[in-house]
C-alpha cells in the first residue's frame, strides 16, 4: 500500500477541529438522491443486514423507486443558498471557528460530512494543509449511536489510514447530558414561547434507529430518555405536558417507540388542541425537522383533530449553540491548550 506523503509542515501543538454532520444530497434532484442515499444506505453501521442481501434490495428496490419521492421533499426545503442543512453547518462551522480562535489564535476548522460533500477526506485534508498536529473530532450528534457517531468513527479512521504520517485524534462521541447543552436547549425554547406563548403539550422527537440495535446495546435511546428527563426538569414541565418519540424510521421491522406519528394522531384525537415539537437530536435544521416534523406531522396532528401546531427549531448558528460548542472542544482539549 502506498501512503499519502505530506506536502504540509507540522506545526507543534496547532490543533484543528474537524466538525461533521450527517450529509446531503448535492441537488434536489433524482440523480443526485440517488448518489447520496446510495451512499447512506450502503454504510453496515447504518443498515445491519447481510451485504449480498441488502445489495438487492437496494438496488433492486430502494434506489429505483425511493429517489424520486425523496428529491421532490429536498426541492420543498431548498433554498437559494443550497441544503439548509449544509449552509447551516457551514454558518454554525464559521462562527465556531471564530469563537475558538478568541481562545487559540492558531487553530483551524473544517466541516465535513459523513456523505456526500464535503466530505470527511476533504475535511481532513483542509486540516493537513493548514499543518495541523491535533485533530479534534466533532460530529454534531448530541446523543450517540453506533449509525451515526459510530460511523463518523469509522470514516475518520479509514482516511487516517491512507496518511504516513498521523496526526494526534481525539473525538468527542457524544454530550446528551452535558448541562450547557441542556441549559441552551431549554434557553431557546423559553425564548421561542416568550414569542410565541405556549402549548398543552411539548413534544421532544428524536430521530430512530431500530429496536433491534438496542437491544444488541446501542444506547441512543437511552441517551434520548435521559436528555429529555433533564431538559424537562429545565423547563418545570409536569408528566403530562411532555413526551419523548422517535421519527424517521424505515422498513417493517420495529423501531424505538413511542412513534412521532402515532403519538400526534392520538393526541389531536383525543382533544389535545395545541402542540410545540422540538428535535433535540438535531444540531441543525434540516429536510426531518423542517419537512417531516414542520409539515407532515403538523398534518397528522390537525387532521386528528388538533387546533394548533408549532416547531421549535433547532439550535442552529445562534450564538448560545457556538459558545456551548466552543466550550465543549475547549473542555476535551485539556492538555493541548
Amino acid at each position: 500500500m502506498k501512503y499519502r506523503s505530506h506536502e504540509a509542515s507540522l506545526r507543534d501543538g496547532k490543533i484543528g477541529v474537524l466538525l461533521t454532520n450527517l450529509g446531503t444530497p448535492d441537488n434536489p434532484d433524482t440523480k443526485s438522491v440517488r448518489r447520496y442515499l446510495g451512499e447512506f444506505l450502503w454504510d453496515p453501521r447504518v443498515v445491519e443486514v447481510s451485504r449480498p442481501l441488502w445489495w438487492m434490495i437496494l438496488h433492486g428496490i430502494i434506489l429505483r423507486t425511493r429517489p424520486a419521492r425523496s428529491a421532490a421533499a429536498y426541492r420543498g426545503v431548498w433554498t437559494e443558498e443550497g441544503s439548509p442543512l449544509l449552509t447551516m453547518t457551514k454558518s454554525l462551522g464559521e462562527k465556531l471557528g471564530g469563537a475558538l480562535a478568541e481562545h487559540q489564535p492558531d487553530i483551524s476548522l473544517a466541516v465535513a460530512m459523513r456523505y456526500g460533500s464535503p466530505s470527511i477526506s476533504h475535511g481532513l485534508a483542509q486540516l493537513e494543509r493548514e499543518g495541523v498536529e491535533r485533530v479534534m473530532v466533532l460530529p454534531l450528534y448530541p446523543q450517540y449511536s453506533a449509525t451515526t457517531t459510530a460511523s463518523t468513527f469509522d470514516a475518520v479512521t479509514q482516511v487516517l489510514r491512507q496518511w504516513r504520517r498521523i496526526p494526534e485524534v481525539r473525538f468527542i462521541n457524544h454530550y446528551h447530558d452535558d448541562s450547557v447543552y441542556l441549559d441552551c436547549l431549554a434557553q431557546a425554547i423559553n425564548d421561542y414561547r416568550e414569542r410565541n406563548g405556549g402549548a398543552e403539550r411539548l413534544l421532544m422527537s428524536f430521530h430512530g434507529i431500530p429496536q433491534r440495535y438496542a437491544d444488541q446495546g446501542d444506547p441512543y435511546g437511552n441517551q434520548c430518555l435521559a436528555t429529555a428527563r433533564r431538559l424537562a426538569r429545565r423547563l418545570s414541565l409536569e408528566a403530562g405536558e411532555w413526551r419523548l418519540t422517535f421519527q424517521s424510521r424505515f422498513g417493517r421491522e420495529p423501531w424505538l417507540t413511542p412513534y412521532t406519528d402515532a403519538t400526534l394522531k392520538e393526541w389531536g384525537a383525543s382533544g389535545v388542541g395545541s402542540v410545540q415539537v422540538v428535535c433535540p437530536g438535531f444540531a441543525v435544521d434540516c429536510l426531518e425537522t423542517i419537512e417531516e416534523i414542520g409539515e407532515e406531522n403538523r398534518d397528522y396532528f390537525l387532521e386528528a383533530g388538533g387546533k394548533e401546531y408549532r416547531y421549535i427549531p433547532a439550535l442552529n448558528d445562534r450564538q448560545q449553540h457556538v459558545d456551548m460548542l466552543c466550550q465543549l472542544v475547549i473542555r476535551h482539549c485539556g492538555g493541548w491548550l
